[in-house]
């Protein structure tokens, strides 16, 4: 296949480029633009590294921190021989090889100076460094030939290539996590890779072969001319909802499995989306559907835990995803008319498990549960939705809880565990006797979980847990009334960002004095509200489409526009600045007269 250059498809961008040869600490300083076409490039560095603590006092084990090789280094699929990877999420046949430019560096350190020292080659772990190689002039299924040449060679001719020369083919952009945020000491840094796309990339291994630096790579095939790593991450990242590129881009074979999935899972859902309002009309009425409780165990004298399991299951043709992410709650119909929200502590859409503890001051929701539902017994389940994020760019993840919170975090603590996430989990609990679901709190393990005994006179310290967390931390809280106003006091007298610290709300204070909502968009209709209920059961009332999920403040679905009036704000889903223009309809209320839209 004929060598074909990349076209430029955005204006020419022309990057200062600094490295150090691998012969001397001499330093080189050249011009590169970095859309000029690619044919062939010089490796400047090969690096490979241990498995260890990532650097900066954290304890979990990384690869980045990678060293150069001096002579030629055997490649074989699964990578350059004496590197180590986490597999979780590095390494195996996609991401056997990870390339980066260094002319990116210089730019990096302008733009964050005071990590300056740390913006050198091999800083963001790569194992073969370019100069000219990078996001913008490389493509997706690029096939390279690494072969000796002349040293002047460089974005050149190469000479010709030998028989066994190790041959690599482009297979993925790389995903950014937290460990660039740690290994650079910037909160929140890694999302900046990928929006200027200065993330580097990975070869998959089609020959094996041997490597060092001064050898050459030469472009041997490129399949998708177009499809630039850049380009690619414009509908990764920066414009996912472009379904006719997502449709392109789930064609591509030659991906890695990571973008592939990710491609396909986005096509898929938009179809099913098609395929529902096609039949629906695109306002759908709020589904109830009919579970079973299948298993019933008394995890403490107050907390019970039940599995629902579907009584229609839903199949894989894609309406719905079946599998959740954790941190989801369930909004349950009980036989007494009640609607409650509840904590899903693991499982599916057709199969979950929830734990509820009965409340002393239940209004009927618990109660029932406890003393009514039983094996064999069927209740409705409607929206399932999530409210606990994922942070992702969070170097240390701290969740504290307080008697059934545990169940809002406890499968999202695991997963974290799974993957080798630095985490930890504070239990407050009113005796040893009342700890639920105690074997996988065990099986985290006692470097993971704190459990304070209130009988023994332990006592949860939120202000000492904060004083005490680790660089760029993401806090997260569930818990009873007196927990959550602590924690509110003190990560704001601490000057926590809003966005480094999330409530889970498991019971909320509804009640206070009437008001009246005047709902603007609905022909300036009257709705009174009184002490006892809560706008979102009078919204409901008298409109169909009124969405809600959580019921307690947490996630934000009954968010309605505020255009007048003053309001008692309650419940965590809204920031400060919105709070100007918003209302919680489960659990805020208006004072006086309030104007609304809905």
């Amino acid at each position: 296949m004929a060598k074909q250059p990349v076209p430029a498809l955005e204006p020419r961008h022309i990057a200062q480029f600094q490295s150090r040869s691998h012969d001397n600490d001499e330093t080189q300083r050249t011009q590169v633009d970095l859309y000029a076409p690619f044919t062939s490039d010089t490796i400047l560095q090969v690096r490979t590294g241990k498995m260890k603590p990532l650097v900066r006092g954290l304890a979990v084990q990384s690869g980045i921190d990678k060293t150069i090789r001096d002579g030629p280094v055997r490649v074989t699929k699964m990578g350059l021989e004496g590197d180590e990877h986490d597999p979780t999420f590095h390494g195996g046949l996609d991401k056997a090889v990870h390339g980066y430019c260094c002319s990116h560096y210089p730019t990096w350190q302008a733009e964050f100076p005071s990590a300056a020292e740390s913006f050198l080659p091999g800083g963001f772990g790569e194992n073969l460094v370019f100069a000219h190689l990078n996001e913008r002039n490389l493509c997706i299924g690029d096939t390279l030939e690494v072969i000796t040449s002349n040293p002047d060679s460089a974005n050149g001719d190469a000479s010709t290539p030998q028989p066994e020369s190790l041959l690599l083919q482009v297979s993925l952009p790389r995903q950014p996590c937290f460990k660039l945020n740690q290994r650079f000491q910037l909160k929140n840094f890694a999302p900046n890779t990928w929006k200027t796309s200065r993330t580097g990339w990975y070869f998959r291994v089609l020959r094996e072969g041997t490597v060092r630096a001064g050898d050459v790579v030469r472009l041997v095939s490129r399949p998708h001319p177009t499809w630039t790593i850049e380009r690619v991450q414009e509908y990764l990242h920066r414009n996912p909802g472009d379904a006719a590129m997502n449709e392109e881009l789930a064609g591509i074979d030659e991906f890695g499995a990571e973008c592939k999935n990710a491609f396909r899972t986005r096509v898929a859902k938009q179809r099913a989306k098609e395929r529902r309002e096609s039949l629906q009309g695109a306002k759908q009425a709020q589904k109830w559907r009919e579970y079973r409780v299948v298993e019933r165990t008394r995890q403490t004298a107050r907390i019970a835990s039940f599995v629902l399991e579907a009584v229609e299951p839903l199949g894989n043709d894609g309406d719905e995803e079946i599998e959740l992410k954790p941190g989801a709650h369930a909004k349950l119909r009980l036989g007494n008319g009640l609607v409650r929200a509840y904590s899903i502590v693991d499982g599916n859409r057709n199969r979950f498990q929830l734990g509820i503890a009965l409340g002393e001051k239940s209004r009927g929701g618990s109660r029932y549960l406890h003393e009514t539902v039983q094996v064999g017994h069927t209740v409705q389940v409607g929206a399932i939705t999530g409210s606990v994020p994922v942070v992702s760019a969070a170097s240390h993840h701290i969740f504290v809880a307080g008697g059934v919170g545990i169940t809002a975090f406890l499968s999202l603590v695991e997963q974290y565990r799974k993957i080798h996430y630095s985490v930890g989990l504070h239990y407050a609990v009113r005796s040893a006797d009342d700890v639920p679901f105690r074997d996988r709190l065990a099986r985290l393990g006692d470097d993971c979980v704190v459990i304070y005994d209130k009988a023994a006179g332990q006592r949860l310290d939120v202000r000492r847990i904060i004083e005490n967390m680790r660089w760029n931390s993401q806090l997260y809280f569930c818990g009873p009334k007196r927990l959550m106003d602590e924690a509110a006091k003190e990560t704001k007298a601490h000057g926590i960002a809003d966005g480094e610290v999330h409530f889970e709300a498991f019971e909320a204070e509804i009640s206070g004095d009437p008001f009246e909502a005047v709902v603007a968009n609905k022909g300036d209709r009257l709705i009174k509200v009184g002490e006892e209920e809560t706008l979102l059961e009078c919204l409901q009332k008298h409109f169909d489409d009124v969405d809600s999920s959580c019921g307690v403040g947490n996630c934000g679905t009954c968010r309605v526009s505020l255009r007048d009036g003053r309001v008692d704000h309650r419940g965590s889903a809204l920031t400060e600045a919105e709070k100007a223009t918003s209302m919680l309809a489960c659990v805020s209320r208006g004072i006086g007269r309030i104007t609304i839209e809905i």
